[in-house]
């Protein structure tokens, strides 16, 4: 099956909304519901794209059917963590649609997107048990640790690194 990656638009929100909750709801809670609302997910996507700009963006994946399947939201980082200028916000794919390349292409989107608009590091906030955390370390990112613990944030301080690694005739293992 075949994906397209694009940026989301403001007639997205529902689907994203929607796509969102089940993600989360996949990732999060074992696919039980009981995360974020849809209509609270619309409404603050509505809000986001409305605001998006070149330093706060969000990517959609399609199938071949058009079906949004799973998205990736990068923003400026507030410096809260020093040394690191853009922060991958989101990323989340539907479970049924794993493995499939489609983390490599949102990360790589995102890397890119930084990139484009003169930002050259990232950093993103995950749980530090979440067992998709080997994805970010194949791709060269850095485990940040607080106060010598690991509480789920990784690092690229250069991201043109990650963009060659994304142009490597050899991604498709790093993606398995």
């Amino acid at each position: 099956m075949g994906f397209h990656i694009r940026h989301a638009t403001l007639a997205d929100v529902a689907e994203l909304a929607t796509v969102h909750v089940r993600a989360f709801n996949e990732t999060h809670r074992g696919g039980r519901a009981g995360g974020p609302s849809r209509d609270l997910r619309e409404q603050q996507w509505r809000e986001k794209l409305a605001a998006a700009d070149e330093k706060h963006f969000c990517f959609v994946v399609e199938s071949e059917n058009g079906e949004l399947v799973a998205f990736a939201s990068g923003q400026l980082h507030d410096g809260g963590v020093p040394g690191f200028v853009g922060q991958l916000d989101k990323i989340y794919a539907l479970r049924r649609v794993h493995r499939q390349g489609i983390g490599r292409l949102m990360l790589c989107a995102v890397a890119r997107q930084f990139l484009e608009g003169g930002v050259t590091s990232m950093l993103l906030f995950g749980e530090a048990t979440n067992p998709s955390n080997g994805f970010y370390e194949r791709f060269g990112a850095e485990r940040l640790l607080a106060n010598g613990e690991f509480h789920g944030a990784y690092g690229w301080r250069d991201l043109r690194a990650l963009a060659h690694t994304c142009d490597s005739r050899d991604f498709d293992i790093l993606d398995r």
